[in-house]
């Protein structure tokens, strides 16, 4: 017997998001389920291959593997927003580029990545001066650091945990990622603390973090989401995830 059956507008009736997640990354995808989490709103996953060693020229090797790892993304749908979901290869290959190699498979989506997404985010809470916490060698938190000032932000504060291995890095306590919060941003003041990488264990961080130290805590996770959810026009607030996701966009 052959069943009827209807058919609808399937998950993504407000927004279709789409992001790329590193081989070695075990954090983005649980965090970005929590993150998302809003009826209408449909996320899917694809993977890019990645050595667990962090470094300048591991990461730049990523560019020419974009355009394959967007493709795995269902075909049959048209994306509002892709992000790239690695904060030291955005800046080592540069968000410009990672928009151009990800457009040549997806053209009429928008695309964003960690770093971008917090320079806007910053940009957005009127931040200034910031702390920096990173898990990076010093090459790496270096680059970033660099592509920060280019933004118009000043460091005020900066501490890393010099870690190469990016198993390692997920393995990094959320004690200690609250503490390293605490020890940067009491080295000068500042308007906000970034804690950069995909990798890190932030979320449940943030908001005691905050709570301390008494200024906005950005993770490059919280920010990647908010500024997908925010160019895919969805305007959802939440109390759990730190200042920036209580911003009402429409106020």
């Amino acid at each position: 017997m052959k069943l009827d059956f209807q058919t609808d507008d399937g998950i993504g009736t407000r927004a279709n998001l789409g992001v790329i997640v590193l081989e070695t990354d075990e954090t983005l995808e649980h965090e970005f389920a929590r993150l998302l989490n809003h009826a209408g709103v449909a996320l899917y996953h694809s993977r890019i291959p990645m050595v667990p060693d962090i470094r300048p020229d591991t990461l730049a090797r990523m560019e020419r593997d974009l355009p394959a790892s967007a493709k795995l993304l269902p075909p049959a749908l048209s994306f509002n927003v892709i992000g790239f979901g690695c904060t030291s290869a955005s800046t080592v290959i540069g968000s410009d580029n990672v928009a151009k190699a990800i457009q040549t498979v997806c053209p009429t989506a928008k695309i964003t990545d960690p770093l971008a997404a917090l320079i806007a985010a910053g940009r957005s809470l009127g931040a200034r001066k910031l702390g920096f916490v990173t898990p990076y060698i010093a090459s790496v938190s270096a680059g970033m650091r660099g592509r920060l000032e280019e933004a118009g932000f000043e460091i005020t504060g900066f501490g890393s945990f010099e870690e190469g291995n990016d198993r390692v890095v997920a393995r990094i306590t959320e004690a200690s990622i609250l503490q390293a919060i605490e020890n940067v941003a009491a080295q000068a003041p500042c308007d906000a603390v970034v804690v950069s990488c995909t990798n890190l264990r932030c979320l449940d961080v943030i908001a005691k973090a905050e709570a301390r130290i008494g200024v906005p805590v950005l993770s490059s996770n919280q920010a990647l989401a908010w500024h997908m959810l925010r160019l895919a026009g969805i305007e959802e607030t939440s109390d759990a995830f730190g200042a920036l996701l209580r911003v009402d966009p429409s106020v």
